[in-house]
């Protein structure tokens, strides 16, 4: 995961100020599917707190560790819930995408790795005010639509964007769709808090983000225009420059030397782009303090 200047990181959002005196009250995170921390990173570079990672990788469970020592980690997501998850203002998380992949078979909630229901129980079971999700552009037209409806019947307000790598200045595309939610009922744990919609119509100007794209019933249908041009990205490589990279850059596959080189690989290939994560983050900060728009 590429890093950024300590310019970049202290980019915080304006607090909110009453009497005098700013003020952003605490967002608190949990974080499901934590792989080795992209989510996390992102959200706690806007000054969120993880209290709770939920990763069954032995590899990544070492590099959450690492970074995350006094955090309280859990490996099956299938054995958590309210009886060991601390209540949380925000619960992200990456669901697996092996069932949605073009590089798959594509088998959707067939697949015995479609892990999206175990998520929704938990947020069901913790109602945090707000839900960050992330995939694959093949979730449109195979689950998004349940995604969507499941997190409205929780009472989410939802809203899927998708947002590519290149939007934040990496050399090549990693669409990505990124599943924004927020429950208006929840809010009060936090003090104030905005609309979804100022999220979601943000044109990211001041983020430096161009306006994503927002996902909407036509596109969820599997012949959707935006289903078939990410589609198309898939294989299309993406110029930046004239460098070329293919979407998901080819790697050599020897290097003598690097330990754990297959693991890393795995854990960097499945990862988020904490950048991104960080943009949506602080937008989600600015709209807890009341200024989002």
């Amino acid at each position: 995961m590429a890093s950024q200047s300590n310019t970049a990181r202290d980019s915080a959002p304006s607090p909110q100020r009453a009497g005098g005196r700013s003020f952003v009250p605490e967002i608190t995170v949990g974080s499901l599917f934590a792989g080795i921390g992209g989510f996390d990173l992102g959200l706690e570079w806007v000054g969120m707190k993880v209290l709770w990672q939920v990763e069954i990788d032995d590899y990544c469970n070492q590099v959450l560790a690492k970074h995350w020592p006094h955090v309280a980690r859990f490996r099956d997501v299938r054995e958590c819930g309210s009886h060991n998850l601390a209540p949380v203002d925000l619960i992200c998380g990456g669901f697996p995408c092996q069932g949605f992949s073009y590089a798959g078979k594509r088998r959707g909630k067939a697949d015995d790795r479609y892990l999206w229901p175990e998520m929704l129980r938990i947020i069901a079971a913790l109602r945090p005010a707000w839900v960050l999700g992330e995939n694959v552009p093949g979730i449109i037209g195979l689950a998004l639509d349940t995604v969507r409806s499941d997190l409205e019947g929780e009472g989410y307000q939802v809203q899927p964007l998708v947002i590519p790598a290149c939007a934040v200045g990496a050399p090549h595309r990693r669409d990505r769709v990124w599943i924004v939610a927020y429950n208006p009922e929840r809010a009060g744990r936090q003090g104030r808090a905005g609309s979804l919609a100022a999220i979601a119509d943000s044109d990211g100007q001041e983020d430096g983000l161009p306006q994503p794209a927002s996902i909407d019933a036509a596109d969820s249908k599997p012949d959707g225009l935006l289903h078939d041009k990410l589609r198309q990205q898939q294989t299309d490589p993406y110029t930046i420059g004239n460098v070329w990279w293919a979407v998901e850059p080819n790697v050599g596959r020897v290097a003598n030397g690097i330990p754990r080189r297959v693991d890393r690989l795995r854990a960097l290939g499945n990862a988020v782009v904490p950048q991104v994560v960080e943009v949506l983050g602080r937008a989600i900060v600015r709209a807890v303090a009341g200024e989002a728009g």
